[in-house]
């Protein structure tokens, strides 16, 4: 495989791409060949988070002094960079985190789509003109940035998460700190660059690549604003919990145990095709992912039958793989993740309607798991109420739409929740009734657009949403000012 410039293995801070200050590195592995070693990245630690945080509060005053619309130029000029460069991005995504190349390619386009909104924002930040209490006095409101942000993002979208945290942050005029994944690092040294070659101020953006220690260290920080965090819920406490005794501002979007309900009455085939793209989509690693399918036991055999040999098609392998459909895992940390829960799922009374094993037929040695429908999934068990972030679907039954619905607010996350039916009083119901923040009717329960609300409920959420007009409630603090003539 290529070798990559030896720059992106570094740090990139005040302007200037660094050696962290531990001289220590943690290699970064294609899952999808385990004999590619992409390279040796920085495993920084407290020290490059502490020059990191003082570039970024060095620079703010001059880049918020340039006002949104100006700061938006710079998002256009980055935007059109990433542009050319999309292909490098998409091959860079694959190769560390293993996704198909056209999931890859839409990711890119996606991270694109949310750049274009939030450039479109510097002229819509506004306040209000408010009327005063005394004559000869005019009052309004407006925003502030906070200061410098903690961006902490996960490796399931390496390019489209930092993106949605990174364009928003700037805009607002904050300054701001990157922690990206130890397991995706070269897609936002790629993304940094982008952003640097656009003309960002030196110290406006860095980057500090590594683990927990530097994302310690960064939520810690005391000139540490806020922290958006995107991953794991047990994560997102800890945060919450460090930041508390300073108020620190978080925005933590967490897991997901995601519901698509298939009624009795619903078009099965349209069903069955959106459950499968949303359970094995990226290899069933996405916040959104649907994770549980529950079916009225009225159609559940037939819509059972459907769903096997429409996933028994899934092609396993590499990214790159012309006929490949589906690709591995991140790591062989979560592929014996995934392996075990189906496991004990068994041993809990779950049944495999297929797959189930590791996938080693006609692939390289790489974290690849058969995509796997586990059938007669009691409601209550830990497969059906706990994320597994991997290829594997629980099939949950159902006796109509009342028990559906119970079933798919029971677990603790609130992600998203989709429902498959024709009749339209049913349809209104359940938006009304799902306890979820993303929200779709006979269609593919992931994701939403660039300029929606990306956000959960219950435990997938704490702070603003991401990814809309909501998203400046982080960035941004309000002021309000009085002034006598």
């Amino acid at each position: 495989m290529a070798t990559i410039p030896s720059r992106y293995l570094l740090n990139h801070i005040g302007g200037e791409w660094r050696a962290p200050e531990s001289g220590q590195t943690r290699p970064n592995i294609n899952p999808a060949d385990l004999s590619d070693h992409i390279g040796d990245f920085a495993e920084s630690g407290g020290a490059d988070v502490e020059l990191a945080v003082e570039a970024a509060a060095a620079a703010m005053p001059a880049w918020k002094g340039l006002g949104p619309i100006k700061r938006a130029e710079h998002l256009r000029a980055a935007e059109r960079l990433i542009e050319e460069r999309a292909e490098d991005f998409a091959q860079a995504i694959t190769r560390e985190q293993g996704k198909l190349i056209k999931e890859a390619r839409g990711e890119v386009r996606r991270a694109l789509a949310i750049l274009d909104f939030t450039a479109g924002e510097g002229r819509r930040l506004k306040g209000e003109t408010l009327p005063a209490e005394e004559p000869r006095t005019f009052s309004y409101t407006f925003r502030a940035p906070i200061g410098v942000v903690g961006l902490v993002t996960p490796w399931n979208f390496p390019l489209a998460i930092p993106m949605w945290k990174v364009a928003p942050a700037l805009l607002a005029g904050c300054g701001a700190v990157l922690k990206p994944s130890p397991f995706t690092p070269l897609t936002s040294a790629l993304l940094v660059e982008a952003f640097v070659d656009a003309g960002v101020p030196a110290g406006v953006l860095n980057l500090v690549q590594g683990d927990i220690a530097a994302g310690e260290a960064l939520v810690t920080h005391p000139r540490v604003a806020g922290i958006s965090f995107t991953g794991s819920l047990p994560v997102g406490l800890a945060i919450h919990q460090a930041g508390a005794p300073r108020l620190l501002r978080t925005q933590l979007e967490l897991g997901g145990k995601n519901a698509v309900l298939v009624l009795a009455d619903a078009d099965l085939d349209k069903a069955v095709k959106a459950t499968v793209f949303g359970a094995f989509g990226q290899s069933g690693q996405r916040c959104s992912a649907t994770s549980r399918v529950i079916v009225d036991r009225a159609v559940k055999e037939e819509f059972l039958s459907r769903l096997v040999a429409e996933v028994a098609r899934l092609k396993v392998g590499p990214g790159l793989s012309e006929e490949a459909t589906i690709g591995p895992v991140v790591n062989e940390t979560r592929m014996r993740a995934c392996l075990d829960a189906v496991k004990a799922a068994q041993e809990a009374g779950a049944k495999v309607a297929v797959g189930g094993e590791r996938h080693t037929e006609g692939v390289p040695d790489g974290c690849y798991v058969q995509p796997t429908v586990l059938r007669d999934v009691p409601w209550d068990s830990e497969i059906a109420q706990e994320e597994i972030f991997g290829p594997v679907l629980s099939v949950v039954d159902c006796d109509g739409f009342d028990d559906a619905m119970r079933i798919s607010n029971s677990v603790k996350y609130g992600m998203s929740g989709t429902i498959f039916t024709q009749d339209p009083a049913t349809i209104f119901e359940a938006l009304d009734r799902f306890e979820a923040g993303m929200l779709h009717v006979n269609r593919p329960g992931v994701g939403a657009y660039a300029h929606l609300p990306h956000m959960g409920a219950k435990l997938s959420q704490f702070g603003p949403p991401e990814c809309s007009p909501q998203v400046w409630d982080f960035y941004t603090e309000w002021r309000s000012a009085c002034i006598s003539y």
